[in-house]
């Protein structure tokens, strides 16, 4: 039978307060058996040796032999109870106390009565019963104790047991009283003892939720957390990690992560002022690595954080954003007023009636090149006006479905203009649904005006890569060229006459204000694709 640790023991029923943890009970129980074996065997033992007859005079031999072995049976008999655990812990517990008082008072009696001092065994008994049970039951005992005492003496002087004793009444007077004294300080001393455990659980309840917490906030990071020691052994570790260093095993020393963060981390132990490592990881952005100093009283441990570097771009993109919306907010007046002024001017001049028809033309340029320096105005304004990520947890799968289907409705499309291929499985990412929305207007806005839509509809599926969730949006257009390529994110960079060139530079600095990442590829069938990747929203602790 197994032992519940966390149950709680209320031994005597007439008490109240604090309990005992039930592990602790019984072990206590234990003990006092240990006792009660030890001492039933002695008595057995002084009996048959002449040693033992010559320290004790005995004065009724059979009531002592059947008083000595009755006691060591019972006690054989309580400890198969006690192991198994075949009674309740507050009913053996009385009766190990009840007997020991009621046989070593046939035992005290046995050996001359009183004045014989075996009475003092039974403060032994009294002593056990207010730490194993406690509350009124250890008055109880010692009340017992002393009528079972004074019955004897009554019983003696009644019989002429023994030689008449004056004082024989005063030493049952003082057992008793020292009976009630050992149980009133035994029931002090055991509640003290629960007390102070009940202090102790609660710390370690305590202690146990700090851990927890401490554990769900290292699981939910978005930055590697490795603890390692001097040796470079890698203790703990989250799933970030893995992530960042493009993984799939957490090894057990950094040098297996990279040999050169294993050397950067040295040069920081012998220079700490160079606690800051940029770490190159194949297929994948740059990460930035930083080392800190854990001590603790008996051991030093090294925390190392690792972060992607849109971490460092998404801090400065807000910072970018709290300018440009400073500086727009600033000039945005002073330009558009003008604007204003001059494209009402050219509107008035276009309706003149003795303009020439090449006039009428330059007009109307004029009215054109306006409007689009107002669009450009416009989607300054919206990228300086952009709040903070509020990010959400979203099912991409059905938030694509339903966002396919507003997009046809609100341009007036075929339903057959794009096709969504969903993963079978659902899949959760962490972002902020309007920023998400507006990325993927600029994604499919470009794909219908440049990825030649009458070839065939245009592809958005999600794919699983590692720990990220991806969206992809392929058209049928002939791609971009190499030379173009590297300036495809810059912003008021286009190849069109009529665009402004910040679609694309708003939707990766969307992307890179909500931890994702915007990258543009060729697939396998020639065709362009953008693929936005998301970070999925949960991730585990690793420890080694």
């Amino acid at each position: 039978m197994t032992e519940n640790t966390s149950e709680t023991i209320y031994p005597c029923p007439l008490s109240k307060g604090y309990g005992i943890p039930a592990q602790q009970a019984w072990l206590l129980l234990k003990v006092f058996l240990g006792y009660r074996l030890t001492l039933a065997s002695l008595f057995i033992i002084l009996f048959y040796t002449q040693k033992g007859s010559a320290l004790l005079s005995i004065h009724h031999s059979p009531l002592f032999t059947y008083s000595s072995q009755s006691y060591l049976v019972l006690s054989v008999i309580s400890g198969v109870c006690i192991f198994w655990k075949l009674t309740r812990y507050t009913i053996q517990a009385q009766l190990l106390i009840v007997t020991d008082i009621l046989i070593l008072t046939l035992i005290m009696h046995a050996y001359g009565g009183v004045t014989s001092g075996i009475g003092i065994l039974l403060a032994v008994s009294i002593a056990s019963g207010g730490l194993l049970i406690g509350g009124r039951c250890a008055m109880f005992f010692a009340a017992l104790a002393s009528l079972a005492v004074l019955a004897e003496q009554l019983y003696a002087d009644y019989m002429n047991s023994f030689e008449i004793n004056p004082y024989a009444y005063v030493y049952a007077g003082m057992l008793g009283a020292s009976f009630f004294t050992i149980s009133l300080l035994s029931f002090v001393l055991a509640k003290r003892s629960e007390q102070m455990l009940q202090i102790a659980d609660e710390q370690k309840q305590a202690i146990s939720n700090l851990e927890e917490l401490n554990q769900y906030i290292i699981q939910h990071l978005q930055s590697g957390i490795i603890i390692t020691n001097q040796q470079q052994v890698i203790l703990m570790a989250n799933e970030a990690v893995l992530r960042l260093t493009n993984l799939t095993v957490l090894p057990t020393k950094l040098g297996d992560i990279s040999e050169y963060l294993q050397g950067g981390f040295q040069a920081w132990l012998a220079n700490n002022e160079q606690n800051l490592l940029v770490l190159h990881v194949l297929n994948q952005s740059d990460i930035h690595v930083r080392f800190m100093l854990l001590p603790t009283r008996y051991q030093v441990f090294y925390m190392i954080i690792i972060e992607d570097s849109s971490l460092y771009n998404q801090r400065l993109q807000q910072s970018k954003l709290a300018s440009l919306g400073r500086l727009t907010a600033s000039i945005a007046h002073e330009i558009r007023n003008p604007l204003s002024a001059i494209n009402h001017s050219a509107q008035l001049l276009s309706e003149s009636p003795d303009l020439l028809a090449q006039d009428v033309r330059l007009t109307h340029i004029i009215q054109t090149n306006v409007s689009r320096v107002n669009h450009i105005i416009e989607d300054i304004l919206q990228l300086s006006r952009r709040k903070d990520s509020r990010r959400e947890k979203i099912e991409l799968n059905a938030w694509l479905a339903d966002y396919l289907n507003n997009f046809t409705l609100e341009q007036a499309l075929r339903a057959d203009s794009f096709q969504l291929i969903a993963t079978p499985e659902p899949l959760f990412v962490c972002i902020d649904p309007n920023h998400l929305k507006q990325i993927m207007n600029n994604l499919c806005q470009n794909a219908l005006n440049y990825g030649q839509p009458d070839r065939g509809a245009i592809t958005v599926q999600t794919v699983t890569l590692k720990q990220a969730s991806c969206i992809d949006v392929i058209d049928n257009g002939a791609g971009i060229s190499r030379e173009n390529l590297s300036h495809l994110f810059e912003p008021f960079f286009t190849t069109s006459t009529s665009g402004t060139g910040l679609g694309l530079y708003i939707s990766r600095e969307l992307a890179e204000l909500n931890q994702a990442k915007l990258i543009y590829y060729v697939t396998a069938e020639h065709k362009s694709c953008f693929r936005l990747c998301l970070f999925n929203a949960d991730y585990t602790l690793i420890e080694i």
